[in-house]
């Protein structure tokens, strides 16, 4: 069981006003529709007011126009955010002792911090360099030339191949791939033969990549991930591709080669993406999009092929109508060749 928190204490460090006893003992966050009297929830989006009328929860989180629990609140200029506070004061990061594990393989020539993790069965090869309070867990590969960044995370059987550079906060969750070959062929007439990549992979700092992801090294030049991206799992990003700062990539999408995505971009679920497209700073596609053209900054498009969202949901409000509608164009087709016929 969590050690308990004062209400008091906890507004001191969310920053909130506080509706209840502050001396009352918090032991966990729990979400909304599971928190008992001794934990404290959340709300952090309209869809959840209606529930937190009925909550158990001893304390909520909530906005400052929040009305209407039967509990302790904990009123935020942003909830969200005080929530990613909230939780770090129940689940603080454990410290990590630094060291080498006995079965880890480093080559001699590689570069690691004194105050490093290297977890066991990792490999770092020839010439990789790994950083102040770096963590790298069970069955981590890094390859030979690899730079991996101060404090970042790589979980389990991620693999970074030769020649990437990670920054600085970097978290790569198991199973991503980064650096592997680029997709690229060319056709002799007999054979495909495979164009060289030789290029490499830059993850900038405060980077998250998902579990599976993989991101190919560039034929020449890089694939670049811009500063404090959040790709999801199972997305494929394919070479020489540009990731602006601060964009969102969900699940299961695939953006293909030389594409260059935009600043605080946000790509929702299965999106695809053709290659050498420019998707503008600040554009939304929503989940299954298809984009095969440019898209303007601050643009919000979706649908296959992808076109203004307004647009696009005229149309898919449309499409159930239309059997109907064929039925009815075809009677006054009928009824007009009729009467083109009554008058010769």
């Amino acid at each position: 069981m969590p050690e308990g928190r004062s209400l008091g204490a906890l507004a001191t460090a969310l920053g909130a006003s506080l509706e209840g006893d502050p001396t009352m003992l918090v032991r966990g966050v729990a979400p909304l529709g599971e928190a008992g009297p001794d934990q404290i929830s959340f709300v952090t989006s309209s869809k959840a007011v209606a529930e937190a009328q009925s909550t158990r929860a001893g304390a909520l989180v909530v906005s400052k126009e929040f009305s209407g629990a039967p509990c302790a609140l904990l009123r935020c200029d942003d909830p969200q955010l005080a929530v990613i506070m909230l939780l770090r004061v129940f689940h603080p990061a454990l410290p990590v002792p630094p060291g080498v594990h006995p079965t880890a393989i480093v080559s001699d020539s590689a570069t690691i911090d004194q105050s490093a993790r290297i977890g066991p069965c990792a490999v770092v090869e020839a010439g990789a360099r790994i950083g102040a309070e770096a963590r790298l867990f069970p069955y981590v590969y890094i390859g030979e030339g690899s730079v991996v960044g101060d404090g970042s995370v790589l979980y389990p059987g991620v693999v970074v191949r030769e020649g990437v550079r990670l920054g600085r906060r970097v978290i790569v969750h198991s199973g991503a791939v980064l650096g592997a070959d680029g997709f690229g062929y060319a056709f002799d007439g007999r054979a495909h033969q495979k164009i060289p990549q030789v290029g490499g992979v830059v993850i900038e700092d405060d980077v998250e990549i998902g579990a599976n992801t993989t991101i190919d090294r560039a034929s020449v030049g890089n694939t670049t991930v811009r500063k404090g991206a959040k790709i999801d799992n199972l997305v494929q990003i394919a070479h020489h591709v540009t990731v602006g700062e601060h964009t969102v990539i969900a699940a299961q999408t695939g953006i293909a080669g030389s594409t260059q995505i935009g600043n605080r971009v946000i790509l929702a679920g299965q999106v695809g993406i053709h290659d050498h497209v420019r998707v503008g700073d600040g554009a939304m596609v929503a989940g299954q999009s298809g984009i095969t053209k440019d898209v303007p900054a601050g643009a919000q498009v979706m649908g296959f092929p992808a076109r203004p969202a307004a647009e696009a949901r005229k149309t898919y409000g449309a499409m159930p109508r239309l059997p109907e509608l064929i039925k009815t164009v075809r009677a006054l087709e009928h009824r007009l060749a009729a009467l083109e016929q009554r008058l010769g």
